[in-house]
């Protein structure tokens, strides 16, 4: 009947659209992605590459200051000291980071200027004060600048009081405060310990990015795409702690939204500073002879470990040898062989004596995350740098169990 046939065909229309959306499914399942930023962090593989060449960004550099601030500072602030200066990515702009004879050690100030050397404003109201200058940094997009700060350690120094004749009616000389141009300053938070610190690109509206009394924040690394910060913090007890056994500070990780909104990653310590994906969809830091790989946008974040001792004491007896074969063949050649004839060999249970903790990580490249290990000791402020390594871990997503993985938690 029509009825029947009509009935049929829509059965064979329902069966035609199931199939061709199980097949495009399947499909799409069958898809990798291209980047990243679709593998969540508890599915990354690995692989390991020991003692490779340093990536070039991660080449220390040592900055200069702009001429021309320099050049105002020498010739119209003489009582101030410039430490740094940090141009905006337009290069418009830059934070003059300075000291003055009423600062405290470690303190600073900040002031806006134009790349040219024209003085636009001042940033640091008079009781906050800049902490850790490398810090200060402006976002990727020029839109926004992040420092450090706390409560400044130096009272304001008050007017200076000069003579000036007035009237009055005893015919008698009032002395006067003496006429200044500095800045009406809106009113900002300041903290007992140190904070992070974010602008708009006019220096307009300072406001505290952290509230947190009693945590020191003491690292921040603004994301690629300026949506967010990553950050260490740890309380003033272990900053104490580790300064007394001359170690790096070391903190917890965080993430911190430009909104304020912060959420911590691990409560592990560590002194390697977190690093962002180009892609700004992931974090990664050290833990010793760990690595870990944080979502940074999902909404439902997973992070990984990626177990390296192993690996990284093996790559280090091979250094160890080398470097002693290399020592031996110098030596032979110059005709001191004998004189090490009868010096032990190194056990071979002995932990190698460039086996160090992870310091440092570089994520220039999509795929490719770079680790720096190395033995760091502060001593009278100067650093104590040796066995300085970089080793590559190439990221992939992981294809079922034939590929290693990174433990997820």
């Amino acid at each position: 009947s029509p009825r029947h046939r009509v009935t049929a065909s829509l059965l064979l229309i329902m069966f035609l659209l199931v199939v061709t959306s199980c097949r495009k499914s399947a499909e799409r399942s069958n898809v990798r992605p291209n980047t990243l930023a679709d593998v969540p962090a508890e599915r990354l593989a690995y692989s390991f590459t020991a003692d490779v060449d340093a990536p070039p960004v991660a080449q220390d550099n040592k900055e200069t200051k702009l001429k021309p601030i320099q050049d105002d500072f020498d010739s119209h602030r003489k009582d101030d000291r410039l430490l740094r200066t940090v141009v905006s990515p337009d290069g418009q702009r830059a934070l003059a980071l300075y000291d003055t004879g009423d600062t405290q050690e470690g303190e600073f100030r900040v002031d806006m200027y134009a790349a040219d050397g024209r003085f636009l404003r001042n940033i640091t109201p008079p009781e906050l004060s800049g902490a850790f200058p490398a810090t200060a940094s402006w976002s990727p997009d020029g839109k926004s600048f992040a420092f450090i700060g706390r409560k400044s350690l130096t009272k304001p120094t008050p007017p200076e009081m000069i003579p000036e004749v007035r009237a009055t009616p005893s015919g008698t000389v009032t002395p006067m405060p003496t006429q200044t141009v500095a800045p009406n300053f809106a009113p900002v938070p300041v903290f007992d310990t140190e904070q992070i610190y974010i602008s708009d690109r006019d220096g307009f509206q300072l406001r505290p990015l952290t509230t947190r009394n009693g945590l020191i924040y003491f690292y921040l690394a603004w994301s690629p795409d300026s949506h967010a910060l990553s950050a260490l913090a740890c309380p003033e007890n272990e900053w104490d702690a580790r300064e007394r056994e001359h170690k790096l500070p070391a903190g917890r990780p965080r993430l911190i939204e430009v909104d304020g909104r912060e959420r911590l990653l691990d409560d592990g310590l560590t002194d390697a500073g977190p690093v962002w994906s180009p892609d700004s969809s992931k974090i990664a830091t050290g833990f010793e002879e760990n690595v870990k790989i944080y979502d940074a946008v999902s909404t439902t974040p997973t992070q990984a470990e990626i177990p390296l001792r192993d690996a990284l004491l093996s790559a280090s007896a091979a250094y160890d040898e080398k470097s002693l074969q290399s020592k031996k063949s110098n030596e032979n050649s110059s005709g001191k062989g004998d004189q090490n004839k009868s010096a032990p060999a190194q056990s071979s249970s002995a932990t190698p004596v460039s086996f160090n903790p992870i310091v440092r990580l570089n994520w220039s490249e999509d795929k490719t995350l770079y680790i720096e290990t190395a033995y760091i000791r502060i001593y009278a402020n100067e650093p104590v740098n040796t066995f300085q390594r970089w080793h590559r871990l190439s990221l992939t997503r992981q294809a079922g169990n034939q590929e290693a993985g990174a433990g997820s938690r």
